[in-house]
């Protein structure tokens, strides 16, 4: 379905060289709403310069003139507002919801709670807004080893190491943590986990890692994922759960940057 499709992104993937293949697989997007998008852009015959500064919403209308546009009976929210306020602390969805139904009139109707979820989803996605995950403190840690690398000088012999960055991140208040180790093996995973675990001062009931192989030995479709014997027995000694992201769906994914600690969590203390 092309409405809930980034336009504007396939577009710049196109551009860097994807094939329509590429980007099905890297984005999840269906292959009939990619060829739509490429296609109706031939047709009007625009590339990605013609676009590059437009934001989202104005490439698929562009793209799309009229599709999907129709006059609604529910008043409607403010949704650049809506998603502005999602990103303060303790705001939901449902109070959200619950201020935009006393705020509108009595002469026209209010959306019910499941439509305003579900319309604000489709503006997150038309206007290329990441739409807010919602965390709960103390539940979860995320754990991956970070992309870039950085580089340690011997100022003895001036010999240059290659350094690996392991990064830990309570996704409810951004606060992470971040351990260097000369190499990405099993042993230092491990002991990187201790380090964050006495960095944080407890533990949380879930770690979600990547499926790498120094934690996660096969993450089938169905059925069991089965995790590296040490890793697993890891995270019992500290009454936790390893729950990998889910294959090619980057969203349940840690993010791989080191992000700045503005926060910290409630935790359970570790034994």
């Amino acid at each position: 379905m092309v409405r809930k499709i980034k336009a504007k992104q396939i577009l710049q993937l196109r551009n860097q060289g994807l094939s329509r293949r590429a980007i099905e697989s890297a984005q999840g997007m269906s292959r009939h709403s990619i060829r739509a998008v490429l296609d109706a852009a031939e047709r009007l015959g625009l590339d990605w310069d013609d676009v590059a500064e437009l934001s989202e919403a104005a490439v698929y209308s562009t793209l799309f003139p009229g599709r999907g546009v129709h006059e609604s009976v529910f008043a409607q929210p403010d949704w650049a507002r809506v998603h502005t306020e999602l990103a303060r602390v303790g705001v939901t969805l449902k109070l959200l919801h619950q201020e935009y139904v006393d705020a509108s009139s009595t002469a026209q109707a209010t959306m019910s709670y499941d439509r305003f979820c579900r319309l604000y989803g489709e503006h997150a996605a038309v206007s290329g807004a990441t739409s807010r995950v919602g965390h709960k403190a103390g539940r979860s840690i995320e754990v991956d080893w970070s992309g870039p690398t950085m580089q340690l000088l011997d100022p003895t012999s001036g010999e240059m190491s290659k350094v690996y960055l392991f990064v830990a991140c309570l996704p409810f208040s951004r606060y992470a943590f971040v351990e260097a180790t000369l190499d990405m093996r099993q042993e230092s995973w491990l002991r990187a986990h201790t380090a964050m675990f006495a960095f944080y001062g407890g533990s949380v009931p879930r770690l979600v890692p990547d499926n790498l192989k120094t934690g996660v030995i096969s993450h089938p479709k169905e059925g069991e994922v089965v995790l590296n014997d040490a890793y697993r027995e890891m995270a019992a000694h500290y009454s936790a759960a390893v729950l990998p992201g889910r294959v090619r769906h980057p969203r349940d994914y840690p993010e791989d940057f080191v992000i700045p600690s503005i926060g910290r969590d409630a935790f359970a203390v570790a034994a």
